[in-house]
C-alpha cells in the first residue's frame, strides 16, 4: 500500500483527494492535516464522506510514516512551507499549487502525463498542472506538435465556482454567482505561463499570443474551453493527428461530435473535439476542474510515480446520463 499524507486537507481539493484515495485499491491515508480542524471528523467538513470514513483531521505531520505527501495549499504557500519544514528525501511530493510549475532552480517535474509521462515515472517531486492550463493545453498540444500555432490563438474558457476554492468570497457567494456570468484576469491569467511552456516544449518556439479570456460560470464544477487556431492545414489531417496524439492517453480522448460538459464532470477525463471553418479550426476541450484539473490528475501522477496502473482509483462515472 502507498502510505499518504495530505496537507491542506480541509479545502475542496483536499476533500476530493480524500474521496479518491478512500476508494483507491493501493492507497492508505496516514494523515490529513488541517490545523484549524484538528481533532474534528473529516466528514464534518467534507459531508459527502459521511459513512465512508472515520478519519479525523490532525495538526501533526508525521512525514516519516508516509511514502508521498500531497500539498493542497493555496498558491505561494508550498514554497514557503518547504522553507520552514523538512520532508525526508525519500518521501515523494505532489504539489497542487503553482509554485513549481515553471522550470527553474528546482527538481519538480511538470505533471502533465500526456507529454511528460516518462519524466513523471522517474520523479521524486511533481508540480501538478493548473485546471485551466490542463484543459487549454490538451486542446492545443497536438496542434503545437504539428507546428500550427503560427498566429495568435483565441481562447475562451468558463469554470465552475469550485475553481475559486472553499473560502467564501464576493464572487463565489451563491446570491452573486447564481444566474450570473463574468470575466476575470483577461489576457493575464497565471496559467498562461505554464501553457506557453508546454506548447513551446512541443512546437520548439511560440512567437504568438495566447489571448485567454476566463469566465466565472453559474455551476459548481467543470471547465469548458474553446481555442481558435488560424491555419490552412487540412482539417481531416489535423483531426487524424489529434487522434494519433491521444491514442495511448489514459484519460484524454478525441470525440467526433460536439461536446457537453456533463460528459466529463466527476471524471478524470479530458475530451477534445475539432470543427473546421474555412481557415480556422475551433477546438473544444473540457474537464472537471477538481479532478483532471486538480486531484484526479494528482492521483494519476502518484500512480505513475509508484509504477502502478495509471488508472488505479480513477474509474469514475460522469454525471451525464
Amino acid at each position: 500500500m502507498i502510505k499518504i499524507g495530505i496537507l491542506g486537507a480541509a479545502g475542496y481539493t483536499g476533500g476530493e483527494l480524500i474521496r479518491l484515495l478512500l476508494n483507491h485499491p493501493e492507497a492508505q491515508i496516514v494523515f490529513a492535516n488541517s490545523e484549524s480542524n484538528a481533532g474534528n471528523p473529516v466528514a464534518d467538513i467534507h459531508e459527502g464522506l459521511y459513512g465512508e470514513t472515520d478519519l479525523k483531521f490532525t495538526d501533526q505531520m508525521p512525514f516519516e510514516d508516509v511514502d508521498v505527501v500531497f500539498f493542497c495549499f493555496g498558491h505561494g504557500k508550498s514554497e514557503a512551507f518547504l522553507k520552514e519544514h523538512t520532508i525526508p528525501v525519500n518521501v515523494k511530493i505532489i504539489d497542487l499549487a503553482q509554485d513549481f510549475r515553471i522550470k527553474g532552480e528546482h527538481d519538480y517535474v511538470y505533471g502533465l502525463p500526456e507529454i511528460n509521462k516518462g519524466e513523471i515515472q522517474k520523479a521524486q517531486h511533481v508540480a501538478n498542472p493548473g485546471c485551466f492550463a490542463t484543459a487549454i493545453q490538451l486542446g492545443l498540444l497536438p496542434a503545437a506538435k504539428l507546428g500550427l500555432l503560427k498566429y495568435d490563438v483565441s481562447v475562451n474558457a468558463i469554470t465552475g465556482s469550485t475553481g475559486a476554492g472553499q473560502k467564501p468570497g464576493a464572487t463565489t457567494h451563491f446570491s452573486w454567482r447564481n444566474n450570473n456570468l463574468s470575466i476575470y484576469k483577461p489576457f493575464t491569467h497565471q496559467h498562461l505561463a505554464e501553457i506557453r511552456q508546454s506548447l513551446t516544449q512541443l512546437q520548439g518556439s511560440l512567437d504568438v499570443d495566447i489571448d485567454f479570456i476566463p469566465y466565472r460560470g453559474d455551476f459548481a464544477r467543470g471547465i469548458f474551453a474553446t481555442e481558435v487556431i488560424r491555419t490552412k492545414a487540412n482539417a481531416d489531417e489535423v483531426i487524424a493527428a489529434y487522434k494519433d496524439f491521444y491514442k495511448d492517453a489514459a484519460f484524454t480522448h478525441y470525440v467526433d461530435k460536439a461536446l457537453d460538459l456533463k460528459q466529463v464532470v466527476n471524471t478524470n477525463k479530458c475530451l477534445v473535439h475539432i470543427d473546421a471553418f474555412e481557415n480556422k479550426l475551433l477546438v473544444t476541450s473540457c474537464i472537471d476542474n477538481l479532478l483532471k484539473g486538480a486531484v484526479g490528475q494528482a492521483v494519476q501522477n502518484m500512480n505513475l510515480m509508484f509504477g502502478i496502473d495509471e488508472r488505479a482509483g480513477l474509474h469514475l462515472k460522469a454525471s451525464a446520463f
